[in-house]
């Protein structure tokens, strides 16, 4: 399993087990429109952080500036996305938007801790580096 698999992983279940917490916790405070809220905040968190995980995870097979290049960009495609998403559920009704909201940030949080966490745990470099000969020839540029 390749380091971003593994970080990727590691994200997602912390991630996706606090979105039961904030679930079961909307559904406490304010029944099925809380639940509904936390629900959507938790498909919208693990949407747009499995999104740019791939993608900086496709990135850091092809080279060092790419996947900084990719972090960069799935960073501000995700925020300009939340924004517009964000604005554009300022008056939905069919859901809690405050615990949607609370849920998006704390999810959000989880998300990064656990991603830091478990990067810190492999103590791996975050590119995965090449094995064979070959591999090296092609991501210096120098083969086909």
């Amino acid at each position: 399993m390749d380091s971003g698999t593994s970080i990727f992983k590691g994200a997602a279940l912390p991630t996706a087990l606090a979105g039961v917490v904030a679930l079961l916790a909307g559904l406490v405070l304010d029944g099925a429109k809380g639940a509904a809220g936390a629900a959507v905040g938790t498909a919208v968190v693990v949407v747009f952080f499995s999104i740019s995980a791939y993608v900086v995870n496709w990135a850091s097979k092809i080279s060092p500036q790419t996947l900084m290049l990719a972090g960069i960009a799935s960073y501000v495609v995700k925020v300009l996305g939340m924004m517009i998403l964000i604005s554009s559920f300022r008056d939905v009704t069919l859901w809690n938007t405050v615990i949607f909201g609370w849920t998006v940030v704390a999810l959000a949080v989880v998300w990064i801790v656990a991603e830091f966490r478990i990067t810190l745990q492999t103590r791996r470099p975050y590119i995965d580096e090449p094995t064979t000969d070959r591999e090296r020839g092609v991501r210096a540029g120098r083969g086909s």
